[in-house]
């Protein structure tokens, strides 16, 4: 009897004790649920299965802090003896907004050159084309190391800065956070560059220690890959150095803390670092893979998914757009499905103002449940999402044109991609002016693409329809407008590359403008028509 008090009195003092733990976690990772991210999602594609042979890194920046913004970071040349400053980013509630500040972890020596980049929230390319996705998969919290200087962001920062393929940025990642460390929680980031993808997913060392663990596997060029918030690379095979790279105490950490018993079976990352217990992230695998392969058939209730899959077709940007637009609508996990009305003609219909991007409190007056629990589902489309990239590196083109970003801001389901050239020089002050810090604002892109997004949540049935209507034509003329921009920018390149370049940056630039006014245009526009109708 004694033994059986003990062990129900340890029972609950650990479920107390993990329950903290949790809560404490997600206080200082505002971006988490139940002790894991809900944050971004990557998809990665190899060049043989993108439609014109490029290979192809994504990114939702997933966030209810992160900033909206971006700009040009030009290349820099420093004198010898330069250090460069490093920050970790931390949340900020003194804002408007919950936002992040910056706090200095130290300083590591500059380079004499850097090359230039688009300084989104996570650096997404540079001028040679190395392009960088992000999702956060956390892993085991005993692992995160209070003594290292470089976070994710920092770590994307010196990538582009400083590296032109997907192998360099990894071996310079390693080289660093061996010196330096990692002092941010597992992150997953999917490295491009003009002829391969690769995944690379890191944890620290652990609380007192300098270092990290690390594992990047190359996605084969006829395959699609995907992160979404959970750990996915499982064995490493040492004898293949063209398609695995890790960090030398990948095994020996794991070893150490009991993570991993080689008698008992093979060593998995994702099982000795991480778990792959979030339904909310294998969900997501599930449907990027099953929208690009469906001959497949995969199971939505799996723990395992392939690291990566040859799609039954090649990928084009239509459907990359569809992947990032999704929510499940017509499966089984979508969750207007039982949101009905019944016409006066007597068929019953999903109602109008059913929305499958709820505010999670919404989600308990309406009962909605899943494999998100209260929350629904954890769908590829969110409310949240800051913007959201789908980056092209093309092996047959000059740097100026082959790399190019396709930017979204706010909800991919109600926004639209336009370029971003990896050599343009300048972007409109509603790309460049804070979205989040400073509160709402009309000369935020962010917060025009927001506003006009949650109106159409209020009515999304019917909403959605005028939203599409404004943007598929315009999505439907960028890219076709794509193949003649680029033979205009390439005849200018073998003439002079200023005007080139100048010819390029013009072109987003006013797209840009476009776009942000017409979305106001649309928000008022929803405003008249649906008034009293929400």
């Amino acid at each position: 009897m004694n033994k059986i008090i003990l062990f129900i009195s340890l029972y609950f003092f650990n479920f107390i004790c993990s329950a903290q733990h949790l809560q404490t976690r997600d206080e200082l990772k505002p971006d988490w649920v139940d002790g894991f991210p809900e944050g971004c999602t990557t998809v990665a594609i190899g060049k043989s299965a993108s439609f014109d042979g490029s290979v192809m890194t994504s990114h939702t920046d997933d966030s209810h802090r992160t900033r909206s913004e971006f700009d040009i970071v030009p290349p820099k040349t420093f004198k010898p003896g330069t250090m460069k400053t490093l920050y970790k980013r931390v949340p900020d509630n003194s804002k408007k907004m919950p936002a992040y500040k910056f706090v200095e972890t130290g300083k590591i020596p500059e380079v004499e050159n850097t090359f230039g980049y688009i300084n989104t929230a996570y650096p997404c390319i540079n001028t040679k084309q190395l392009a960088i996705g992000e999702s956060t998969f956390g892993g085991r919290p005993e692992l995160v190391s209070d003594k290292g200087l470089i976070d994710c962001t920092q770590l994307v920062t010196l990538m582009v800065e400083r590296c032109s393929t997907a192998r360099d940025a990894i071996k310079l990642a390693g080289e660093l956070l061996e010196k330096y460390g990692w002092n941010d929680e597992g992150e997953c980031l999917s490295i491009a560059d003009p002829n391969e993808v690769w995944m690379f997913e890191v944890v620290g060392p652990g609380k007192g220690k300098v270092g990290a663990v690390w594992v990047a596997q190359r996605v084969p060029d006829n395959h699609i890959s995907v992160n979404a918030n959970a750990s996915r690379i499982r064995q490493i095979d040492t004898s293949d150095t063209n398609n695995f790279m890790y960090s030398k105490n990948v095994f020996e950490v794991a070893i150490e803390n009991g993570w991993w018993n080689p008698n008992d079976g093979p060593f998995e990352f994702c099982y000795a670092y991480a778990d792959r217990n979030s339904l909310a992230s294998r969900r997501r695998e599930w449907r990027v893979f099953d929208l690009v392969a469906p001959s497949l058939k995969l199971d939505p209730n799996s723990e395992n998914y392939p690291f990566s899959v040859k799609p039954d077709s090649p990928v084009t940007l239509e459907k990359m757009v569809e992947i990032f637009s999704d929510y499940y609508e017509g499966t089984e996990f979508d969750m207007t499905k039982n949101l009905t009305v019944t016409e006066d003609s007597g068929r019953t219909i999903i109602s109008p103002f059913a929305n499958p991007q709820m505010p999670y409190d919404m989600n308990k007056l309406f009962k909605i449940n899943g494999g998100w629990g209260w929350r629904g589902e954890r769908t590829i489309a969110r409310w949240y999402t800051m913007y959201a990239t789908i980056i092209q590196c093309r092996n047959w083109l000059p740097d100026e044109v082959g790399g190019l970003v396709w930017l979204a801001w706010d909800n991919v389901a109600t926004s639209i991609y336009t370029p971003h050239y990896c050599s343009i020089t300048k972007v409109p002050e509603t790309t460049s002016t804070p979205g989040r810090e400073n509160g709402f604002t009309r000369k935020s892109a962010w917060w025009a693409f927001n506003a006009m997004s949650s109106l159409a949540h209020q009515r999304w049935g019917d909403m959605r329809k005028d939203v599409r209507a404004v943007w598929d034509p315009w999505q439907k003329e960028l890219f076709e407008n794509q193949k003649s921009l680029e033979q205009e920018a390439l005849e200018l390149l073998k003439k002079d590359r200023t005007k080139a370049i100048k010819f390029i940056t013009d072109y987003c630039f006013d797209w840009q403008v476009k776009i942000v006014d017409r979305c106001w245009l649309l928000f008022e526009e929803l405003m008249t028509k649906y008034d009293e109708l929400y």
